[in-house]
């Protein structure tokens, strides 16, 4: 496990310094994210949707079913087994272990039921997955729709990225490269991100932000330009469905 990690740790700095520069007005002058609601998409074109500026949409997953539906079963459950995503040679699916050791998501799903419901003693844990299996696309795509503030002009991408786990746990520090800008739906537990800006940025911008997102947040952020880090708040396990815009 140390070993992956330090691949891990490797590829990020690699990332880092073949990134192109970004440009500062991603941060200059932003103390602290925005946590809005009813946001119409004209203004979220305009004031977030391509400037680089995070926001915490509070009512967009109003009438998602996701919210009384997903769950560590819900997720088992959806995949044969012969699903691409339990696969560890397909490439079109990613897979990430973060601080734990496990080597692909068919070891996630055998995990003993304690664990996977984080019962006492067991050894907490947190992973995330992009879904390349169709069949599973349709039923999850079943339980929420695109979110609303969306504009129409945005096109969303056909892959929907979860990330699960409990207490304690979440993302290291790092930068993404992905392309396009994405939105996290917070559907269970609570996760506060940590934000900091590129190191080329030091010199215009605060080094660091934070924000909580809550049950039914909604988190935009453009994951390619601001570094990023995660941590599970809530005894609730966490559980988040999002897709990258362009």
């Amino acid at each position: 496990m140390e070993h992956e990690q330090c691949l891990v740790d490797v590829a990020d700095v690699l990332l880092d310094v073949v990134r192109p520069p970004v440009d500062c007005g991603i941060c200059r002058g932003i103390t602290s994210v925005d946590t809005v609601s009813k946001l119409s998409p004209e203004l979220f074109e305009m004031k977030y949707a391509y400037s680089g500026r995070p926001v915490v949409i509070t009512d967009a997953t109003v009438g998602w079913s996701a919210t009384k539906t997903f769950s560590f079963d819900f997720f088992k459950g959806i995949y044969g087994e012969d699903s691409p995503v339990l696969q560890p040679s397909e490439v079109q699916c990613q897979f990430f272990p973060y601080k734990t050791d496990f080597k692909n998501l068919a070891e996630v799903f055998n995990m003993s039921a304690e664990r996977a419901q984080m019962k006492d003693g067991t050894k907490p844990w947190y992973i995330g997955w992009s879904n390349c299996d169709s069949s599973a696309a349709n039923i999850l795509r079943g339980h929420y729709t695109r979110p609303y503030f969306l504009p129409s002009s945005a096109e969303s991408s056909k892959t929907d990225w979860i990330f699960m786990g409990s207490k304690g746990y979440g993302a290291h520090m790092h930068i993404d490269n992905v392309g396009n800008p994405s939105w996290q739906a917070q559907i269970t537990g609570t996760k506060v991100w940590t934000l900091e800006p590129p190191p080329e940025c030091y010199h215009e911008c605060v080094r660091s932000i934070q924000v909580t997102v809550h049950p039914g947040d909604i988190i935009v952020l453009d994951t390619n330009r601001w570094f990023h880090s995660t941590l599970i708040t809530s005894d609730e396990m966490s559980i988040v469905i999002g897709s990258e815009y362009d």
